[in-house]
């Protein structure tokens, strides 16, 4: 899953003069109040951390007597997700209109309808709200379904994601796995085809002594053999 990464940190915790004598807990407790917050420094949720004390002379602070300052050296495991990422999530709730999703066991996320591609349909089945796919029955969305999904924005204060099953590659994750490639050459057969009988259908593939290009710009290239056609 995208949107994880870790991070090396230098960090200095602010200690009591109280727990000078147990500086370790006191550190573990500053480190672990981090946990699980979105933290602007390190531009991500902290999920865990790992550090080691640099120095075992700590130094009082000017201006903030009488705490003192730890140097740590720390690795940090964050949660970042970006537009564009791909996420995955366990579907908790399940309605016609959206789709809520637990990412990591503590962020949420939802997908409304209009972000769920036409290939899934609502439908209750058993007696359960599921989504459904016309093109591959049995590639289904129901509670307790872990989904790949992509990330449209996320609220670093709420830790709430919106994303899209817009894309081809989100879903059910295990049916995604054992048949994506299958649909892919699906799909690359079917646009093959269709490239095929557009060929078939403008002739030689040759349009005002330019040859007709498959590719991204041939509806603009047939635009200009329309508008060559008018002119002539």
């Amino acid at each position: 899953m995208e949107g994880l990464k870790v991070s090396d940190a230098n960090v200095i915790v602010y200690v009591h003069p109280s727990k000078s004598n147990k500086v370790y807990d006191a550190v573990l407790r500053e480190m672990s109040s981090l946990l699980f917050q979105f933290n602007e420094n390190f531009d991500g949720v902290i999920l865990a951390y790992d550090f080691n004390i640099l120095d075992k002379n700590a130094k009082i602070l000017n201006g903030i007597h009488p705490y003192f300052g730890v140097r740590l050296k720390a690795k940090l495991l964050l949660f970042s997700p970006q537009p564009d990422m791909l996420l995955e999530g366990k579907v908790v709730k399940l309605s016609r209109e959206s789709i809520h999703v637990i990412v990591l066991g503590f962020s949420s996320a939802s997908i409304t309808d209009e972000d769920i591609r036409g290939e899934f349909i609502y439908k209750i089945k058993h007696g359960k709200e599921v989504f459904s796919s016309k093109s591959h029955k049995r590639h289904v969305i129901k509670v307790g379904t872990m989904i790949r999904f992509l990330v449209k924005s996320f609220d670093e204060e709420i830790l709430h994601i919106s994303g899209s099953l817009t894309p081809a590659h989100t879903g059910n994750i295990p049916w995604l796995d054992k048949h994506l490639e299958e649909v892919s050459l699906s799909d690359s057969s079917k646009k093959r085809k269709e490239v095929e009988e557009e060929s078939i259908l403008h002739g030689n593939g040759t349009v005002s002594g330019e040859t007709l290009s498959i590719n991204n710009d041939h509806r603009i290239k047939k635009a200009k053999r329309k508008r060559n056609k008018e002119e002539s």
